[in-house]
């Protein structure tokens, strides 16, 4: 082991190269190269051992791993570089630009000087050299006390293209299917250190196509995803770092998209469906009807999906189901004819599918014409039918209510001399109204012609046709009948006012000759009163009231009083029986009297004056006795 405080006296040569830097030019071609009119990039390599100035300062050139120690105080990494145009030279630790400060200084001759190194320096620098022709670049580690170190990476590199693609370890690499992927892995370390790969942290074995730190995955597929890891270790410790390898696929059709049919299962019968393709497909619907349509597309990672209505975002009405790959429209009536379109999309790439979307309009159709209205003469038209089509489909004519009418003429038909027929004028009225009756009317024989004239014709030509009509009928054979009533009765019904009372009488139903028929038959007629009111004499009455009797008591809740109440003829004022008055109320007969408190020691006593609550009229005091 090399402890941080310890002194390295010598440097190993460790580095592992790529190709590219196992070109070494000659001191020969560089100077013959400063004579060429034009020149990429070249850095020097050397792999000699580093030359050591003295025990705390190292210098080195690149191609070199450079083992820090405890008493490093200086470590100088040259680049020397031709070319013509002369190439600009930059530095990198560990893919990153090298932020120049007071401990790492850029020398006049583009050397790299790191002053008092620490823990923190080490790493992989590299000196890049470009041109206007071209660049070049040469690495160079420096390690703490020989322990391994990898090169690594930390970008992400999305490859949607190239079928061969090689990244650094670290970095997160996002490829395609069937491309071959290589996985550098850069180590340095003294001694040199042993490289390992791993994926998902299961060792690979030597089957893989594992060639000098490098790691190649040919005809990547998505079994291939997962993290590689390489581990580099020697007796100083080990390191690793990992890549994550993701296998993109782009966006593709597919022919079935299985969340279509469960959400079609549980719509409306005025539902239709549809899915989108590449080449386009069409959709033809009815007004006021829903449609859904599937965008069925696969790929890896799933694609996020977008829809559009004729190149722009959807605005109208509308739902998203099935994580977006099921555009519903509730009502189709909302938009035109149009294109809609899904826009699927993922890191791998896009693919727009297209579906037409028809709506078929309601229109009025002119055609069948309605049977002729007239056999002959000059009356016949026939009128064009109006029907409200969808789609060659007859359907309710209010669906057609917005469409104007187109109008319509009346087509003429039959205009043609009728053969001859018999004419009848109307009956003529009953010769009487009841009892049998006779009535007429005329028959003729004429011919309508196809002018519209009638022109009378023998009744031989009608009676070859038909049978003579009848012009003779009997009419009216119902009886005669009437209402009759009796002569009224006596004026002794109950009374219902002053002097007022009714009287009755019989009606019944006979023929003129006084036959009794049944009320039916008379039921047409106005039916005569069978009651009315009459004067009497009888009915002379009123109510006659005595006055009150002394209260039977002075004080107390016990004290009542009564009066005499009776029925009596106005004129004789003799009694008559109540019933004759009572058609007005019947005064009370008996009330309370004296209900006042009494004093302490005071019974209470028959007399006084006082008048109390009235009681209710009762049969029981009707001759005004208690």
């Amino acid at each position: 082991e090399y402890p941080f405080h310890r002194r390295v006296s010598g440097f190993t040569s460790s580095l592992r190269t790529s190709s590219a830097e196992t070109f070494l030019p000659t001191s020969v071609e560089l100077a013959n190269g400063l004579h060429r009119p034009h020149q990429k990039p070249a850095i020097l390599r050397k792999i000699s051992a580093a030359q050591q100035l003295s025990a705390s300062e190292v210098v080195t050139h690149l191609g070199q791993t450079v083992v820090l120690a405890s008493g490093t105080l200086s470590v100088l990494l040259h680049c020397e570089a031709v070319g013509n145009p002369k190439p600009t030279i930059s530095w990198a630790k560990n893919g990153e630009e090298v932020k120049y400060n007071d401990r790492l200084l850029l020398q006049p001759d583009d050397s790299l000087q790191i002053l008092a190194p620490v823990e923190s320096d080490v790493g992989f620098y590299a000196c890049n050299a470009s041109n206007a022709l071209g660049s070049d670049s040469v690495s160079i580690a420096v390690t703490l006390a020989g322990k391994p170190l990898i090169k690594a990476s930390r970008a992400t590199m999305i490859n949607t293209e190239s079928p061969a693609v090689t990244v650094d370890i670290g970095s997160m690499l996002k490829t395609i299917q069937k491309a071959n992927v290589s996985i550098n892995c850069q180590v340095a370390g003294v001694p040199e250190a042993k490289v390992t790969w791993f994926k998902n942290k299961v060792k690979l074995s030597s089957t893989h196509h594992l060639r000098d730190g490098l790691l190649l995955i040919a005809n990547v597929s998505l079994s291939d995803q997962g993290l590689y890891s390489c581990k580099a270790a020697n007796l100083h410790g080990e390191v690793t770092e990992s890549s994550q390898l993701l296998v993109l696929d782009p966006p593709r059709p597919v022919p079935y998209l299985e969340d279509l049919t469960e959400v079609l299962s549980s719509a409306g019968p005025s539902t239709h469906s549809v899915l989108t393709s590449p080449s386009g497909t069409k959709l033809t619907v009815s007004p006021g009807s829903s449609a859904l349509i599937g965008c069925a597309v696969d790929g890896h990672p799933t694609p996020n999906i977008t829809w559009l209505y004729s190149g722009e975002p959807l605005s109208l009405q509308h739902q998203l189901l099935a994580a977006g790959r099921i555009l519903q429209i509730l009502n189709v009536s909302d938009f035109t004819d149009g294109e809609f379109s899904c826009l699927a999309q993922n890191e791998a790439g896009s693919l727009t599918q297209v579906m037409s979307l028809a709506i078929q309009e309601y229109r009025w159709s002119v055609d069948k014409l309605t049977a002729c209205s007239a056999s002959c003469g000059h009356r016949g038209l026939q009128l064009p039918r109006l029907r409200c089509l969808l789609d060659g489909a007859e359907v309710n004519a209010s669906h057609c209510g917005e469409t104007p009418k187109p109008s319509l003429q009346p087509i003429t038909c039959n205009r043609r001399d009728c053969p001859s027929r018999w004419m009848v004028t109307s009956w003529s009225p009953c010769t009487r109204s009841c009892g049998g009756g006779v009535q007429t009317r005329r028959v003729t024989c004429q011919r309508l012609t196809a002018k519209g004239s009638s022109v009378p014709m023998p009744n031989e030509a009608c009676a070859q046709v038909s049978k003579h009509p009848v012009d003779t009928q009997n009419c009216n054979r119902q009886p005669c009948v009437e209402w009759a009533a009796s002569s009224w009765g006596q004026c002794n019904g109950p009374c219902i006012g002053p002097r007022l009372a009714v009287q009755h009488r019989q009606i019944f139903c006979q023929t003129k000759d006084g036959t009794s028929m049944s009320s039916d038959q008379c039921s047409s007629l106005p039916r005569p009163l069978s009651t009315q009111n009459c004067w009497t004499d009888v009915c002379g009455v009123h109510w006659r009231v005595s006055l009150w009797t002394v209260c039977t008591a002075t004080c107390g809740n016990y004290g009542f009083q009564s009066r005499r109440v009776d029925c009596v003829h106005i004129r004789t004022n003799r009694p008559v029986m109540e019933h004759h008055c009572s058609w007005r109320p019947r005064p009370a007969n008996w009330q309370r009297c004296n209900i006042t408190p009494c004093e302490n020691g005071t019974l209470p006593r028959r007399g006084g004056t006082g008048v109390g609550k009235k009681g209710e009229s009762s049969q029981k005091h009707s001759t005004g006795r208690c």
